[in-house]
C-alpha cells in the first residue's frame, strides 16, 4: 500500500503495486472495459514465467547480444546471462541451466542499466516549464524566469509533502521506463521532516535502486542537516537494500560546514553542486587547500573551476558528475569533459532537471560524445594538437560503471559481472530505428532512444517487459501528478502558458 491508496478499496487499485491481471478479471466480471495501458500490462505480465527475481529462482536470458561493460567477462554477439534471485551468476556464449525460467533475448542488446548520479526528481511536475531558461537572472527580459529565482525560490516553496511524494514517484518510474535503473536523487525540498519522509517513500514505492540525497530545505520547519541521523536510522539502517543515502553539502549555503561534519560522522558521501556561475571558486579552492576533499565527495558540474581546484579534487580521489546538455543549455559553463578525461578523474553522467531537459540517458550519452568530439575536431581542423576522440563505448561506460563507481555501488552494479546484482536492460536492436545492427555500442549511443528499452530488471525483478512498464497504474499516477502541478503553480502564483517563449 502507498500514500495514494484508500484502505477501504481493493488492493489491486494501489497504483504502485498494480495487478493488471486482477484488474482485467474484475473488469471482465463487471462487464467494463479495461484501460489500454492496463490491458497491455496484463498481456505483457502474462507472458512472464512466475517468480522471476525471487530467492533461489533461476532465470536464463538467452540468445541476446551481450554487452557486459566488464573486460574480464567480455562481450558476445550471441550470449546468455543467468540470474539467480537478485544476482547474476553466469555470463557466456551458451549456458545450460536446468529448471530456469527462459527469456528469449533474440535481437536484444543485453547490458547494465544506466546510472544517473544527479537528478532533481521533485521537479517532475515542472517538466518543460523552463525549457528556455538559464541558471540565474542576467537582467534580460527573457531571463525573468530562471532556475534560481523561479524554481528554487518560488516553485519549491509551494510543495506540500504530498507533492513531493508524487513527483519523486513519477520521476522514478519514468526513468525506469527509459532504462535508468539507479539514481541519486537531489531534491532540495526538505522544508520539514514530513517533506523528507515523503521523498523517501516516493523513491521507495518506485522499486528502483536509489541514492537519497539529503539536501537543504527552506522555512522554519526545515531540520536540515540535523535530521540526517533520524533519517539514516529510520530508513537506511541496513546496507543490504535498494536505497542508500548521501549528504548534501552545498558550499554556497551558510552553515555547510555542519552538513559536511554530520555527513562524515554518519559515514555518508558528501555531494554538492560546484558551479562557477554562483561564485563558488574561492570557497572551493580554500576547502581544497585545507585538505577537506576526499574520495567521499561527489562534485556536480565543476564548471568554471580553477586549475588548483581541479588538482585538489583529483588528488583527493573525488568523483565528478557531469550534466552535459543542461550545462550547455543553462549557462553553468562549458562542461569540463576533457578536463576530467585528461586528469583521469572518476566521472559519470547525470540528467539534472526535467524543467529544462529530458531525463533519458540516450540524450546524455550523445551529448557527451558530440561535445567532446566537436571540441577535439575543432582543434584538429585548426592544426592544433588534439586529444583522442571519445567513443560510444566510452559513453556507455560513463553511463553505467562510471555512475556505479561514483555512488560507491560498483561492487553491486554497473556491469554484467557474476556476483553483482541483476540491474540490467534489454534494448531492441530489431526496431526500425536500429536495424540492421552493425555495431552494438554504436547503435545504443548514436541511434537509440527510450522507445528501444524493451525490458528492465532491478535486483532481478522485472520492472518492464515487452515495452510495458509493469505494476504501475500510470493513468492514475499521471492524473495525480497533474493535480500536484496545478496546486504548485497556483500556490507559487505562476500562470501556466503552453506557448510561452
Amino acid at each position: 500500500m502507498c500514500r495514494l491508496c484508500d484502505p477501504g478499496k481493493p488492493e489491486f487499485l494501489c497504483p504502485t503495486s498494480f495487478d493488471a491481471a486482477r484488474a482485467k478479471a474484475v473488469a471482465n466480471a463487471a462487464g467494463t472495459v479495461l484501460s489500454a495501458n492496463a490491458a497491455a500490462q496484463a498481456a505483457a505480465a502474462a507472458s512472464l514465467p512466475k517468480g522471476i527475481g525471487d530467492v533461489g529462482r533461476k532465470t536464463l536470458i538467452k540468445g541476446g547480444i551481450v554487452f557486459s561493460v566488464d573486460d574480464k567477462v567480455g562481450n558476445f554477439a550471441v550470449g546468455d546471462v543467468l540470474l539467480e534471485g537478485a544476482k547474476i551468476t553466469a555470463v557466456g556464449p551458451s549456458i545450460e541451466a536446468s529448471g530456469a525460467a527462459v527469456l528469449d533475448a533474440t535481437g536484444k542488446i543485453v547490458m547494465p542499466g544506466f546510472v544517473d548520479t544527479h537528478h532533481h526528481q521533485f521537479e517532475t511536475a515542472l517538466r518543460s516549464q523552463l525549457a528556455n531558461g538559464i541558471l540565474i537572472n542576467d537582467g534580460r527580459p527573457e531571463s525573468a524566469q530562471n532556475y534560481y529565482e523561479t524554481v528554487l525560490q518560488k516553485f519549491s516553496n509551494a510543495y506540500r509533502p504530498e507533492d513531493v511524494y508524487i513527483n519523486e514517484l513519477f520521476g522514478s518510474i519514468a526513468q525506469l521506463d527509459a532504462g535508468v535503473t539507479t539514481v541519486m536523487d537531489v531534491s532540495q525540498i526538505h522544508h520539514s521532516p514530513e517533506h523528507s519522509d515523503a521523498a523517501i517513500e516516493g523513491i521507495r514505492d518506485a522499486g528502483r535502486r536509489s541514492v537519497f540525497g539529503y539536501f537543504e530545505g527552506w522555512g522554519d520547519a526545515a531540520k536540515y542537516p540535523v535530521d540526517a541521523k533520524r533519517i539514516r536510522d529510520q530508513y537506511f539502517a541496513s546496507g543490504d537494500q535498494l536505497m542508500t543515502m548521501v549528504m548534501g553539502g552545498e558550499i554556497y549555503i551558510p552553515g555547510y560546514e555542519e552538513a559536511w561534519r554530520i555527513g562524515r560522522e554518519l559515514g555518508m558521501p558528501i555531494a554538492l553542486h560546484v558551479v562557477g556561475t554562483f561564485g563558488m571558486q574561492p570557497t572551493f579552492d580554500e576547502l581544497g587547500a585545507k585538505g577537506m576533499f576526499g574520495p567521499d565527495n561527489i562534485f556536480i558540474h565543476m564548471t568554471g573551476m580553477s586549475d588548483a581546484g581541479w588538482k585538489y579534487a583529483a588528488d583527493a580521489g573525488a568523483h565528478i558528475s557531469l550534466s552535459v546538455p543542461i550545462e550547455m543549455q543553462m549557462r553553468h559553463g562549458t562542461p569540463p569533459l576533457q578536463k576530467v578525461i585528461d586528469l583521469g578523474i572518476s566521472f559519470s553522467l547525470s540528467t539534472d532537471v526535467e524543467c529544462t531537459m529530458t531525463a533519458d540517458f540516450f540524450t546524455q550519452m550523445r551529448s557527451f560524445v558530440t561535445l567532446q568530439r566537436m571540441e577535439a575536431n575543432a582543434q584538429a581542423l585548426a592544426g592544433e594538437k588534439y586529444p583522442r576522440l571519445v567513443t560510444a563505448r566510452d559513453a556507455i561506460r560513463a553511463a553505467t560503471m562510471g555512475g556505479a563507481t561514483g555512488l560507491k555501488l560498483d561492487h553491486k552494479i554497473g556491469s554484467l559481472t557474476p556476483g553483482k546484482e541483476a540491474d540490467l536492460i534489454l534494448l531492441d536492436a530489431d526496431a526500425l530505428n536500429v536495424t540492421p545492427l552493425n555495431n552494438a555500442p554504436g547503435a545504443v549511443v548514436a541511434l537509440m532512444e527510450r522507445s528501444n528499452v524493451n525490458a528492465v530488471f532491478v535486483a532481478g525483478k522485472v520492472k518492464k517487459w515487452k515495452g510495458q512498464l509493469l505494476s504501475f497504474d500510470t493513468a492514475r499516477l499521471s492524473a495525480e501528478l497533474a493535480k500536484s502541478r496545478d496546486a504548485i503553480f497556483e500556490t507559487a502564483g505562476i500562470t501556466r502558458d503552453l506557448f510561452a517563449d
